[in-house]
């Protein structure tokens, strides 16, 4: 695969006419030197010096960038309240990785909240991958006043099989259900990693003990474009197929209205739209409410 026609490609999107006053709303944005960078909860910058008009231009153009899905982040006086409290599943996920002086991927990245977290531990290479020109806008949007060195790509799951270099851990949050073979997607993931390496994965579950899934007919919690939900041995089998030596469950947790909501941020629906309004453990259509597993799948060490 060509993957530098395919990024030549893919910059066109930029150009696109929704796209257009995105990029020339974040060309518009202030130079400024920031005194502070906060990796925690929140990613924040702080700035030495800042006059008003700089900072509505700041608030104004983050507002330009909706929906925010991922954060949150604070820009100065600009609060980011996504619709999403990443730093909830971050901060689960956290304990179980190192990612110091390693190659890092993180697929279906969104606008890079992770990566910016991941910032912190020092890690040899950050790359993101999301074909999104909205989300990679919000990503130019926070990383003008963190000039950070991550490495966005307008590339997808499947790509990640013929990048220029193979990964020490690669990261997918929240993709594998939104595909129609899960087995294929974690066998691009395993050729994606180099020997040792580590997959560090979350996806819809329902509980049970048989090695099955389900397979909404239309639309799970109204979204359209999910394939398969399966039980965690569902799940771990899949892994195994896809030639992943081993496979530990770090967690489950059922979505709750404090991780995902809606906010000014978003415009849209969100979780406590998804749900039955009489039965909070079923969705729209009669389904399990939504309900994550959170796992690592390791390569083999070569010999």
């Amino acid at each position: 695969m060509d993957l530098i026609q395919l990024r030549i490609e893919r910059k066109k999107w930029l150009t696109w006419k929704n796209i257009v006053p995105l990029q020339e709303a974040i060309a518009s944005l202030p130079d400024l030197n920031s005194s502070t960078t906060g990796l925690g909860d929140s990613v924040a910058v702080e700035f030495e010096h800042i006059t008003e008009i700089q900072e509505q231009t700041i608030h104004s153009v983050a507002k330009i960038l909706k929906p925010w899905r991922k954060g949150p982040f604070k820009i100065s006086e600009t609060f980011i309240d996504s619709e999403w409290q990443s730093h909830i599943k971050y901060n689960l996920l956290e304990p179980h990785f190192d990612l110091k002086d390693k190659v890092v991927g993180d697929i279906g990245c969104n606008n890079g909240y992770y990566l910016f977290r991941m910032l912190s531990h020092k890690p040899k290479r950050l790359i993101g991958f999301d074909p999104s020109a909205v989300t990679y806008s919000q990503f130019q949007f926070i990383n003008h006043f963190i000039k950070s060195d991550i490495v966005y790509e307008l590339l997808g799951v499947e790509h990640v099989e013929f990048y220029e270099h193979r990964f020490d851990v690669l990261f997918c949050l929240g993709v594998l259900y939104h595909r129609s073979d899960p087995v294929a997607m974690l066998k691009s993931l395993y050729r994606g990693l180099d020997s040792g390496g580590e997959l560090v994965l979350d996806t819809f579950m329902i509980d049970g003990d048989d090695d099955i899934c389900l397979t909404p007919r239309d639309r799970y919690s109204k979204i359209p474009n999910v394939y398969f939900i399966p039980t965690i041995n569902a799940l771990k089998n899949w892994c195994y197929r896809a030639g992943f030596e081993s496979v530990e469950v770090l967690h489950t947790m059922t979505t709750d209205k404090n991780e995902q909501r809606k906010t000014e941020w978003i415009d849209t629906q969100s979780l406590g739209d998804f749900l039955d309004p009489d039965d909070s453990t079923k969705t729209i259509e009669g389904y399990p409410a939504p309900k994550r597993v959170y796992i690592k799948a390791i390569k083999k060490k070569k010999q």
